[in-house]
C-alpha cells in the first residue's frame, strides 16, 4: 500500500489519519500547529512528510491554510505523488495550481467529505471525487479505506461543488428546524416526540436522526462545530457565486450560525441549533 502523508491533524485530519492506519496503510502526518494524533507517526517539517509519502491527503481549515500548503508542496519533488485535498475551500485554489503540479510529475484530485469524523472512523463519510479518471481512480482506491460512499463526479473543481450542493442541503435542513421547533414548544409538543416524529417520517434525515442524543443533551461530544459550519457556509456562497448563482437560503443559514456564535455556541454540535430554537419558542 501507498505510504499516506496527511497534511492538517484536526479533527478531521486526525480521524482519516488513523482510519487510514487502521486499515493497513502506513500514515505519517504533519500540522502548523505542531499537533499530534495518538498512534500517528509525526514528520518534523512538510518536506520530509512529502518525501517519504506516496500520497499526500490536505485536511486544512480554510483557503489560505491550502494555499501555503499546495505552494510549499510545489516546491518539493512531487514526481509520481498524488495530492488529495479533501478540505472545504474553493476550487480554484487546486484548479489554479494543477497544471505547476502535472509538471512536477503529480496528479491532483479534490475530494471534500461529507460528515465529520465520527464518520470518518467508521467509513460511513461520503467523498465526493473532482479530476481526470485516471487520478480519480487512483484516489478512489486510496480513499476507499475511509469511505463506501465515494463518487466521482466530474472535473477538477466538481467534487466541491457537489460537496457544496449535499452539505447545503443540510444547511437548508437545520434552518427549516429553527423556524419550525419554536411551534412545538408553544403548542406543548415535547422535543423528544417532534425530532422522533421528523426523523421517522417522510421528512426525516439520517443526519438529524443519528444526532437526536446530542439534540436531547444525553451525549455532550461534538463531531462538528457550529463555527466550522459557519465557515463552511461562506465557502458554500461563494462557490455559488462563482458560477452566478445566489442562495438566500444558505444566507438564511450563515445568520442563523453567526447568531449562534455571538451567543458563545461557536464550538458546540450543530445539535445545539436545533435544542436552542425549540427553547426560543
Amino acid at each position: 500500500m501507498d505510504v499516506i502523508g496527511v497534511i492538517g491533524l484536526g479533527r478531521m485530519g486526525g480521524a482519516i489519519a488513523q482510519r487510514m492506519q487502521a486499515k493497513g496503510h502506513s500514515v505519517i502526518g504533519w500540522t502548523r500547529s505542531g499537533r499530534r494524533v495518538e498512534g500517528i507517526a509525526t514528520a518534523p517539517d512538510i518536506a520530509t512528510l512529502v518525501a517519504k509519502s506516496d500520497t499526500l491527503i490536505l485536511s486544512l481549515l480554510d483557503d489560505t491554510a491550502v494555499a501555503a500548503m499546495l505552494d510549499a508542496c510545489l516546491e518539493l519533488d512531487l514526481t509520481g505523488k498524488q495530492i488529495i485535498e479533501t478540505s472545504t475551500v474553493v476550487p480554484t485554489l487546486l484548479q489554479d495550481r494543477i497544471s505547476q503540479i502535472e509538471r512536477k510529475g503529480a496528479t491532483a484530485v479534490d475530494a471534500p467529505i461529507s460528515g465529520g469524523p465520527d464518520l470518518i472512523s467508521v467509513g460511513a463519510c461520503g467523498v465526493f471525487i473532482g479530476g481526470v479518471d485516471a487520478a480519480a481512480a487512483r484516489a478512489h482506491a486510496t480513499l476507499s479505506a475511509i469511505s463506501g460512499q465515494i463518487f466521482h463526479v466530474g472535473p477538477l473543481g466538481t467534487g466541491l461543488v457537489m460537496k457544496t450542493i449535499n452539505n447545503s442541503m443540510l444547511q437548508c435542513y437545520f434552518s427549516g428546524l429553527d423556524d419550525m421547533m419554536p411551534l412545538a414548544k408553544r403548542a406543548g409538543i415535547p422535543l423528544e416526540t417532534a425530532i422522533g416524529i421528523l426523523s421517522g417520517g417522510p421528512a426525516g434525515v439520517p443526519m438529524i436522526a443519528d444526532r437526536i442524543p446530542k439534540i436531547l443533551g444525553q451525549d455532550t461530544t461534538v463531531g462538528f462545530t457550529i463555527s466550522a459550519a459557519y465557515k463552511d457556509n461562506g465557502v458554500f456562497q461563494r462557490v455559488a457565486q462563482a458560477y452566478g448563482l445566489t442562495s438566500p437560503v444558505l444566507v438564511q443559514s450563515g445568520e442563523m450560525q453567526k447568531a449562534a456564535l455571538s451567543e458563545g455556541m461557536g464550538e458546540d454540535d450543530p445539535a445545539a441549533l436545533v435544542s436552542a430554537a425549540y427553547d426560543r419558542g
